[in-house]
């Protein structure tokens, strides 16, 4: 804090009137006081306080992404039940302490909870409990036993694949040594093309990249990294740009035993950046001793682009493009822009850049609905025909083609190309699972989905991949799977529109109106001007007349404008 303490209290501010203001408020919570960096919130609930706890975490990561990581903002959250006294708007009492204290108990991003909040809440949240034992607090007379949460996404007991047997690996964020903060870009992107290099060999399980980052700027251990990622190996290392020069240093180790298998330095031009890059992929699958076909290899090797200038621009697009909100989809439009205007063959760039209107019409952003559909046909067709050994910029085309444009045959050919490319990369199962779901392919697309969750588990986008596993069960009628899946990606992103009518319109097929209205209220709430008459356009997915008009009705039963 004393490094920048005005910065970070403004940073602060901004989060609770983005992030936490509105989960709060969706949970039926009310904000007490604010003091300094630390927040009073007051729950009628306790199983509102711990799902309004989850998705505050959530949405915090979510803001971190593409920060440097002393800029950072985490929250330590403690919550307990019990009395307390009212004083006007103000409360205090040993229920207040109590949650004070176990606070000070969680680690960053983490959520400590007292036994009686635990007996109220287990069995009813897509979250595990660790059990700490008993606890002496500071100025509480008697121990308090304590229990700290473990999101759904790091449970094993959750119906999902597990990694297969091949050998496993996490790469981490790698330092980013070159005294800038703004080259934090620079060094993500290295670590995101080595994920994307392994990730090709089909004998490697290889964790995304968002899930990765979820250990980004932390201390860790990589005992622990293997256990709550389920991987036998973890790369970590360092990337130092300086003027012309780059040195990428890396160690791969064991992480049953802590043992490094691999260290090394590699040293050269910035123009040779690629070439370093394979370097470290081809250390890697070395140090492990993998037998990899020559072809696969050959592929792995692949350079998106020549241009170092266009490979700069694109980094930059990707990180804005993982933030998912207004200014930052803009943000990421410019640099793709910059990217095939200096090279007009980058195939991803194109494929992303299509994506983003995805993103723009799946969030309600949409102004022009012609224009955004002619530019989002003409990316993903040059995505497409440039990038036809690419598996993201197909993976990007065909979800594209299928959301935004409605060519469901060529989009669906486009989506199994990229599966069949790359099934181990996260973006591109789960992209190739939304447009699965699009064609009527439902079960593939359920496949896709949950296979995108089991390797990358912890990602901040998993709200996405629910929504569709979610959107998935709606299609074949089952409704309490779908509704289940639809809360547990909204704990995530509270504020994502087609869950949000997902949510609806389960709860209203089962009979449950009053959530069904609070639902739609919310909707109604962020985006005025929607409406049942676009119902047809967000939901491609219904191939049925009479399930779509099933949906469409009880919608507008819970409230939404025909």
């Amino acid at each position: 804090m004393a490094q920048d303490e005005t910065g970070i209290l403004a940073r602060l501010d901004d989060r609770r009137k983005s992030v936490l203001a509105p989960i709060v408020r969706a949970n039926g919570g009310r904000i007490v006081k604010i003091l300094g960096d630390g927040v009073l919130v007051e729950f009628g609930s306790a199983v509102k306080a711990v799902e309004a706890a989850l998705a505050l975490q959530s949405g915090f990561a979510l803001a971190n992404e593409g920060i440097p990581p002393d800029l950072q903002i985490w929250l330590r959250i403690g919550i307990n039940l019990g009395d307390v006294i009212g004083a006007g708007s103000d409360i205090y009492g040993d229920g207040v302490n109590i949650a004070a204290r176990l606070e000070v108990l969680a680690e960053p991003g983490g959520i400590c909870v007292s036994d009686k909040i635990y007996q109220e809440v287990k069995g009813k949240l897509d979250a595990g409990f660790a059990d700490l034992g008993e606890q002496s607090l500071k100025n509480i007379p008697f121990p308090v036993r304590v229990y700290k949460t473990i999101p759904a996404a790091q449970q094993p007991a959750l119906s999902r694949p597990v990694l297969s047997d091949r050998a496993s690996i996490a790469v981490l964020p790698f330092d980013n040594m070159s005294g800038d903060p703004d080259q934090e870009y620079f060094a993500d992107g290295m670590v995101e093309e080595i994920i994307t290099a392994l990730s090709r060999f089909r004998t490697l399980s290889v964790i995304a990249r968002n899930s990765s980052f979820t250990y980004k700027g932390r201390a860790v251990d990589v005992k622990q990294v293997g256990r709550e990622l389920g991987v036998r190996y973890v790369l970590e290392g360092s990337v130092r740009k300086s003027g012309n020069r780059v040195r990428i240093t890396g160690q791969l180790i064991d992480a049953a035993t802590g043992a490094h298998l691999w260290a090394d330095r590699i040293d050269g031009a910035l123009e040779d950046v690629f070439t370093l890059q394979d370097q470290v992929t081809t250390s890697v699958v070395g140090a492990l001793q993998l037998r990899i076909e020559a072809a696969e290899v050959e592929r792995s090797r692949q350079k998106p682009t020549d241009s170092l200038d266009a490979y700069d621009y694109f980094l930059r697009g990707l990180s804005a493009m993982h933030l998912w909100r207004p200014e930052a989809n803009a943000e990421a439009m410019a640099h793709f822009q910059h990217c095939v205007e200096l090279d007009p063959r980058f195939a991803t760039a194109y494929g992303l850049k299509a994506r983003l209107y995805c993103q723009r019409k799946a969030s309600g952003w949409v102004t022009d609905p012609d224009a955004d559909i002619a530019e989002a046909r003409r990316l993903a067709r040059l995505a497409a025909t440039l990038g036809q050994d690419d598996a993201l910029a197909l993976a990007s085309a065909g979800m594209t083609l299928a959301f935004v444009v409605g060519e469901h045959e060529e989009s669906a050919t486009l989506g199994d190309r990229a599966h069949n490319l790359n099934p181990n990369h996260a973006m591109v199962l789960y992209l190739s699972a939304w447009t699965a779901l699009y064609v009527g392919d439902i079960k593939n697309a359920i496949r896709r989905f949950e296979a995108a969750i089991a390797i990358s588990p912890n990602d901040p986008q998993i709200w996405m991949m629910l929504d569709g596993l979610g959107a998935a069960h709606l299609i074949i009628n089952d409704i309490e799977e779908a509704l289940r899946l639809s809360k547990s990606s909204l704990r995530h992103r509270p504020d994502f529109l087609l869950c949000q009518f997902v949510a609806a319109g389960c709860s209203a097929l089962l009979g449950r109106h009053d959530d069904a209205h609070a639902h739609v209220a919310t909707i109604l709430r962020d985006n005025p001007k929607v409406s049942a008459a676009q119902l047809a356009g967000m939901f491609p997915e219904f191939r049925n007349t009479e399930d779509f008009a099933r949906f469409h009705n009880a919608l507008v039963a819970a409230g939404l404008p025909a």
